[in-house]
Order: structure tokens, then C-alpha cells, then sequence
């Protein structure tokens, strides 16, 4: 199957290798550039920053092209790839989806035709190289073709990737450069910057092994070190490895000379080394011109040693034929991934839904990296997992889906985030790299472990080290880590603001930065830590349910936003409201803020522990719905909205993620039909099987997940085991969840072909039963546990046929005073 092709680019087209044979081809339906471009043609700014290559469920590597794109100021390299950018080498690691600055993007290799003058080994400037034609990916697999003439194809497995590449007839190089990686053009603080690497190079020149050191980052982490083990389908003619003075200017503080110039690279023999003063290190391989036209490498890669690097090359890779990863890792994809979500796929099924549904299970599996025995910073039973991008995201919706069909690896990521906190102190909020950061709001792995503590989630994890985990989080403050973009307060990890909240219930705004937003937050991770200490230590489940109400505390019951009354705002330290702010503005949205990524107005609807006391707060059920009607209106936002949501304008702005859940919050009125209209309209609007599918960056697959949800027909309120009852996209869906058990969802009566509206909740039962409530508990009639169906009848008709009671409000709390702290 193939997609439409543009004229720069091919939208996802599958190889011809051959279909695995056990089961049904899923793989067929992803579209591996969905989001890759913003809504500016050609440009990956404002896009879903995902990385494009090679990859398997929650790999280590994930191999792909770098790329270089102009102009610099909207430029965004996030997972290397970009729709036209200058090709300046093949890297094994990557994120997808990211925000900020870059992080990964080596060990690399680039072919190269020639290696004269202009050419500068250490200056990627004199050989980076545009596109011709169209890429083309599928699962597993990926090809371009570079301006040089040379085809370059890649697949990867867990912590391997094979790179075949196709030479015009001539000369043939392969350079490898220990200094490569994803750069920050627009800032140099948080930029990566190389601060060593060793290369040395063995058996004739087909095999070569060292390490590369990066250092910074989005998390402005320390040096990672990634240790590489390369080897070559044939001997070169010639093999040399060089150093270079680094004098790259982001690198500052590991500069050598001046950056007057780019030097040249010194040739020295088989081995190369970076020495004290951090001199860059790399190796060209090259090839006569009676070689054969083809060059094969295999890379392994390991954050151990060069001798794990060379056995995961060796065991996972074993042959130089790319037709078998290829089609190992799309056998993975399907067992682990899509067969878990089935619809029908006969000729009579939606296409383009199918790629979509597809293409998003595959973006929300991308990362974190299962990282099992390659932990270079302590030993542990314990799983490893890596680059969590992050809690803030991954918080919202992606792990309630994880624990559904992914129980095993969601068991292994919350032991591993336990872990964490043992070794360093704190759970992560985010962290790449083996470095916890940054922190954007609360400590949001509060969320994660107890949405999975309230779900029943057992197995071997420790939960009374997962309470001590949590509890941390609530009442220490962690060290100020003299992060540039805040002044006021850590965001390496922990609450920066706890010297706020605690004394006074709230974050005030002349003390710390973000007081809207971590208010709302750090309420969210009190009433997180109430939950597990409901199981784990039932003394201090009130404490923290009481602290969970501290939202009401910022709340402004004389405010007037847009003609409606009440809303959350900035409360200085002495009680008293800023007054002259507009609620409906967040200024850069981003840390030195009131609120992040979204307006007060906004967060004045993200209390999903409590609705009842917020539909009360805002005036009752009637001012409630008026409010909520109003900011899907277009043309109402008063907010910059920079990359994320370009082109939205209601204050609703499903590209933030606060904003996920607020599309859903007529279900707790007893108007679900709004819910479906309000969600569906989101989903048509602002999704689609293109380049410029998804409305701003994926946020590691988290508004992916949005979608996935949506199709199914369902919503989870964060850290609750509620479901929200919605419409589904599909007439018949098979998940298979807790392991091994099959949940079917059933819609008879939908019809929203040709712009139809038949896709309204009629009726609904659950395992034969009929249902009258629209949510359901994860226990009730253990149907997330053991399985069962949820039949759907679906209608045209805008119908109240939910007559039970509205979800529930576990955090309901009524403050006594709300002029001061608890």
C-alpha cells in the first residue's frame, strides 16, 4: 500500500519486502511521516517534531537521518528529521516528538562521494547533502536519496542498525564522526555540545569501535556515553582516523582555540583519541572505484562498553541482508503493538482511519527506551528505562493505554522510575540521557504511579517504595539547580515551589515562577500521593487529600474573564490577587511564566479530581456549560501560541496538554452528546493521514494518544480508575487488555460517512447489562480486567440518555477558608 505522494516527499510508502505470514500485516496501515511537517510547507516547525527511521517498540536505537534545516529561527530538529533539511549524517539514537532543544543524534556515519578540498572533514557545512525524489518509510524501514547520488536504506533492531548504501560509480567514503549531534541553532545554553570520543579502527579497516560524549541538551544533562562497534560488508581500500580541534562555539566550555576558523583534520593512523582538551575524533573508510557500487555496515551501540556494543551488532543483526530486520522488526510491531488494537480491515474500511489509528499506536510506542542491562550509572534487578518526555505529557492520557495493552512494559517503567528514586532521590519528572529534567510544572510521576496504583497494577512492584517515592516529592524541596530560564525555583526535578505550597497552600506569583500552573499541579500530585497512601499508609491519605484542594486557594471569585465570573489567577504571597492580569494571556507560556503552555482561563477547567466544587465555583451547572461552550468559539484566543497549535483559534487548544480532558467535561453535566461533538469536531479539524497531521509537536506520542482514545470511544480521567463514555470510530474494535483478555467495543447504528451525523450515544450496555451512567469504573463488571464488550447504539439524534449519576469527584473537598493555607 502506498500513500500520496507530494512533490518533495512520499507520505509513507511501504517496501516490497514481503508480509509476515502470522498474522495479519498491520504495518501496512502506518504512515511514518504523519506530523513531520508544521503548517508551513517544507518546514518541520510547528510540526510534530517526530523522528522518521528505523525503529522497534521502545528501542534503544532509533536510526534515521540528521538534518539541517533553514531558515534558523523556526528550525526544528527534534527527531533529526525534517521535510527538506540538509542531510549531515545517519545517527543511531533519537527522540520523537520532542520539544526544546535536541537531544541524541549520534554515533553517526555519512557516505560521501569525494573527500577534496572544498570538502573538511570537521566542517559538515562543506559536504551536507539536500534530497532528490521522495523519501520513503514504512515500519522498520527507510530510504532517501542524496543529491550526491548515493541511496541510502536503514533498519534497526533493539540496539543495532544495518545502513545499506548504493554508490554511484566513482569514488566511496564513509565517514564516521565521534563529534556528530542534533545542534540547537537557536540557543546555545541548553544546545549539545561534544566533550570527548575514541575511535579506533581494526580488522583491515572493516571493523571500528569507540565511544562518543555529548553532553547537554534539553535536560541540560551530563556527558552521555554511547559506546559503537561498526563493521563494513567488504575491506576498504584505505582507513584512517583523525582528530581535530574543538573549536565548535556552542562547546564553550571545552574549547580549545578560537573559532576563527575550522581546522582540519589531523590523519593518525588506525586510533584516534580527544585527549584533555576534548579534540574531536572520527575515521573515513574508503573504497576504490572497481568496488562493488553496494556498502553494507552494521552498528551496534551500548552505554556499557564496545564489547556489548559488538555482541548486540553480532546477535541481533547476524547477516548483511536488510530484508530480515526489516521484516523482524515489523513482526514485532504487529505482535507487540497493533494486533493489540483490532478493527476491521476489509475492503469496506475507512483507509486514511486506519492509517491514522495505526500511524498513532506506532508514535505513542516510540519512546521511552527499554534499557534493560545497559545502565552505566548503578547495578540493579530492576528494569531500566530511559528518555521519559515526559511525566508532563505522558501523565495525561499515553499511560492509562499503556496499562491497558501494555501491562507487562508499564510494570517494568514504573519499577524502573522507583528505581530511580532510590539511587538518585527523586522520581523523574522528565529525563533523557540517564539525567532526570526538566521539570515543567508538578512532579508529575505522582500521577503516573498512582493512576496505575488506583487501576490495581501489582505485580513486582514495590509500592511502599513508591509511596516513600511520592511522599518525597510532596514535602522536600530539591536543591536549586541555577537553570538560566528560571530563576525562581529547580526544574531538575522534585517541587521547586514546595517553599510556597506548603506554608501558604498555593504558589504564589511574586515568590515563584508558574503559579497557576504548578498550583493546579502540585494539587493533581497531592491528591496522587492520597491515593497510594489509601493502600500504603492510610494515616496520611488526609493530609494530602486536604493539600489537594490548594487550587481553590488561587481561585479568584471576583474575577471577570469574557462576561464569565470566577477563575483561577495569580495570588501574590500576601493574599491578595494580581488584579491587572489577563486571564485569557500566558505570555511566552513557557517557565518565567504564570502558567505553562496554557492560559489561567484554560487551567481555570483542569481539576479532574474535583469537578463537582469547580462546576460550583464557576457558578453552577448552567455557567459551567456556557463557560465550556464558549472556548471552543473560534477566533477567541488571546494567547501566543508559538509552534504549539499554529493556526488554532479558540482558547480550547487541543495542541497543549492541558487541554486534553476539557473537550470530555460535559459528561459531568449529563451532556455526553457535547462531549462526542465537541471531541469529534477536534479529531475531524485538526487530524488527518498527512504530513500536517496532528496540531504541534506529539509530545513523545501523547497526542497521538488523544486520538487513539477518541477513535476507541472512551477518555481516562488521570489518576481516577474512571473512563469516560464517548463515540467510537470504528463498528467493531478488539483490545486485548491485562495480558491476554479481550475487550470488544461495539457501535451498531454508526454513519458518519459523507459528512453524516450518526455517530451520537443512543444507548449503551456493558456485558449485557444495560448502562446508564456515561463512565465506568475500571472493576466494574471487571471489564478492563477479564474483558467483555461495550455495545454502543449510535444515532443521529442528540440524546441525554445517561440518566445515572455524573462521574465522580474523589478529591471533593470543602475548604473552610479560603483566604489563607491549611
Amino acid at each position: 500500500m502506498s500513500y500520496q505522494t507530494f512533490g518533495w516527499l512520499a507520505v509513507g510508502l511501504a517496501s516490497s519486502l514481503p508480509a509476515t505470514h502470522a498474522q495479519h500485516d498491520f504495518t501496512q496501515y502506518v504512515n511514518p511521516f504523519l506530523g513531520s511537517e508544521g503548517v508551513i510547507p517544507g518546514q518541520a516547525f510547528g510540526g510534530g517534531d517526530i523522528f522518521v527511521g528505523a525503529a522497534l517498540p521502545f528501542g534503544v536505537v532509533k536510526l534515521g537521518i540528521d538534518t539541517y534545516e533553514f531558515p534558523t529561527n523556526i528550525s526544528t530538529l527534534n527527531g533529526g528529521y525534517t521535510p527538506k533539511g540538509k542531510v549531515t549524517g545517519i545517527s543511531m539514537l533519537h527522540e520523537s516528538g520532542t520539544g526544546g532543544a535536541p537531544k541524541y543524534g549520534f554515533p553517526a556515519q555519512m557516505p560521501l562521494t569525494t573527500i577534496e578540498a572544498p570538502v573538511n572533514l570537521l566542517d559538515n557545512e562543506t559536504y551536507w547533502q539536500g534530497r532528490v525524489g521522495y523519501d520513503v518509510a514504512s515500519v522498520g524501514y527507510f530510504k532517501t536519496n542524496l543529491e550526491s547520488g548515493i541511496t541510502v536504506e536503514l533498519s534497526a533492531s533493539r540496539h543495532a542498525g544495518i545502513l545499506e548504501y548504493t554508490f554511484p560509480e566513482g569514488e566511496k567514503h564513509i565517514l564516521v564522526d565521534t563529534s556528530h549531534y542534533l545542534p540547537y541553532p537557536n540557543r546555545a545554553y541548553d544546545s549539545q555540545f561534544y566533550t570527548g570520543g575514541e575511535l579506533e579502527i581494526l580488522q583491515n579497516g572493516s571493523l571500528y569501535t569507540g565511544y562518543s560524549s555529548i553532553a547537554n541538551g534539553w535536560n541540560l544533562g551530563t556527558p552521555v556515553i554511547i559506546y559503537f562497534c561498526g563493521e563494513f560488508d567488504s575491506v576498504p581500500n584505505d582507513a584512517e582516523a583523525f582528530t581535530g580541534r574543538n573549536t565548535f562555539p556552542v562547546g564553550r566550555h571545552f574549547r580549545s582555540f578560537n573559532n576563527g576558523t575550522v581546522p582540519n583534520p589531523i590523519f593518525e593512523g588506525t586510533t584516534a583519541r580527544s585527549g584533555p582538551l576534548s579534540n574531536r575524533v572520527g575515521a573515513v573508510f574508503s573504497w576504490n572505484n572497481s568496488s562493488s557500487v553496494k556498502i553494507r555496515s552494521r552498528i551496534g551501540v551500548s552505554f556499557i562498553s564496545t564489547e556489548h556494543a559488538c555482541a548486540f551488532k553480532n546477535d541481533e543483526i547476524p547477516s548483511w541482508e536488510i530484508s530480515p530486520v526489516v521484516q523482524a522488526a515489523r513482526d514485532e510491531w504487529n505482535r507487540d503493538v497493533f494486533s493489540k488494537i483490532q478493527v476491521p480491515v476489509d475492503e469496506s474500511a475507512n483507509r486514511t482511519r486506519l492509517a491514522m489509528l495505526y500511524s498513532s499506536l506506532y508514535f505513542s510506542h516510540l519512546i521511552p527506551s527499554k534499557r534493560d542491562g545497559e545502565n552505566p550509572l548503578w547495578q540493579s534487578d530492576e528494569p531500566s528505562w530511559d528518555d521519559f518526555f515526559t511525566m508532563w505529557d505522558l501523565f495525561r492520557n499515553q499511560v492509562a493505554l499503556w496499562l491497558l495493552i501494555q501491562p507487562a512494559y508499564y510494570e517494568e517503567m514504573i519499577r524502573s522510575l522507583i528505581d530511580i528514586w532510590r539511587h538518585e532521590g527523586y522520581l523523574p519528572d522528565g529525563r533523557s540521557g540517564n539525567y532526570n529534567g526538566l521539570v515543567q510544572g508538578g512532579s508529575n510521576a505522582d500521577n503516573v504511579l498512582a493512576d496505575a496504583y488506583v487501576k490495581g497494577l501489582r505485580g513486582a512492584i514495590n509500592w511502599t517504595d513508591g509511596y516513600l517515592a511520592v511522599k518525597k516529592d510532596a514535602e522536600v524541596l530539591p536543591y536549586f539547580d541555577f537553570n538560566p530560564v528560571a530563576p525562581l525555583g529547580s526544574l531538575k526535578e522534585g517541587r521547586g515551589a514546595l517553599d510556597d505550597w506548603i506554608p501558604l497552600g498555593y504558589v504564589s506569583a511574586d515568590r515563584n515562577h508558574l503559579c497557576v500552573s504548578k498550583s493546579v499541579e502540585y494539587a493533581l500530585n497531592d491528591f496522587s500521593v492520597s491515593q497510594i497512601a489509601a493502600g500504603e499508609m492510610p494515616g496520611d491519605q488526609d493530609i494530602y487529600m486536604k493539600r489537594s484542594a490548594g487550587w481553590q486557594l488561587i481561585w479568584n471569585h471576583d474575577a471577570v474573564v469574557r462576561n464569565f465570573k470566577g477563575s483561577l489567577a495569580p495570588r501574590f504571597s500576601n493574599g491578595t490577587f494580581d488584579e491587572t492580569y489577563d486571564l485569557t494571556q500566558c505570555g511566552d507560556c513557557n517557565w518565567a511564566d504564570y502558567s505553562y503552555e496554557a492560559t489561567p482561563f484554560e487551567y481555570s477547567f483542569v481539576v479532574p479530581h474535583d469537578m463537582e466544587n469547580l462546576i460550583q465555583f464557576m457558578g453552577g451547572v448552567s455557567h459551567f456549560e456556557d463557560r465550556l461552550d464558549y472556548i471552543f468559539q473560534p477566533n477567541t484566543s488571546n494567547a501566543e501560541l508559538g509552534a504549539n497549535g499554529l493556526g488554532i483559534t479558540s482558547i480550547m487548544n487541543i495542541g497543549n496538554e492541558p487541554d486534553f480532558a476539557t473537550p470530555y467535561l460535559y459528561n459531568y453535566i449529563n451532556k455526553q452528546y457535547k462531549s462526542v461533538q465537541r471531541s469529534r469536531s477536534l479529531g475531524y479539524q485538526y487530524f488527518s493521514n498527512t504530513t500536517n497531521g496532528i496540531p504541534g509537536n506529539s509530545d513523545a506520542g501523547a497526542l497521538n494518544t488523544w486520538l487513539v482514545w477518541q477513535m476507541l470511544g472512551l477518555y481516562p480521567i488521570v489518576t481516577t480508575p474512571v473512563y469516560l463514555l464517548q463515540s467510537p470510530w470504528f463498528p467493531d474494535i478488539n483490545l486485548t487488555v491485562n495480558h491476554n483478555h479481550t475487550l470488544r467495543i461495539r457501535a451498531s447504528g454508526l454513519d458518519d460517512s459523507d459528512g453524516r451525523q450518526g455517530y451520537y450515544v443512543q444507548s449503551v450496555e456493558i456485558n449485557g447489562q444495560p448502562w446508564t451512567k456515561n463512565w465506568f469504573q475500571h472493576s466494574d463488571l471487571d471489564i478492563m480486567t477479564r474483558g467483555g464488550e461495550i455495545a454502543f447504539e449510535l444515532g443521529p439524534e442528540m440524546t441525554m440518555w445517561e440518566t445515572g449519576e455524573v462521574p465522580p469527584s474523589p478529591g471533593h473537598v470543602v475548604l473552610g477558608d479560603s483566604t489563607g493555607g491549611f
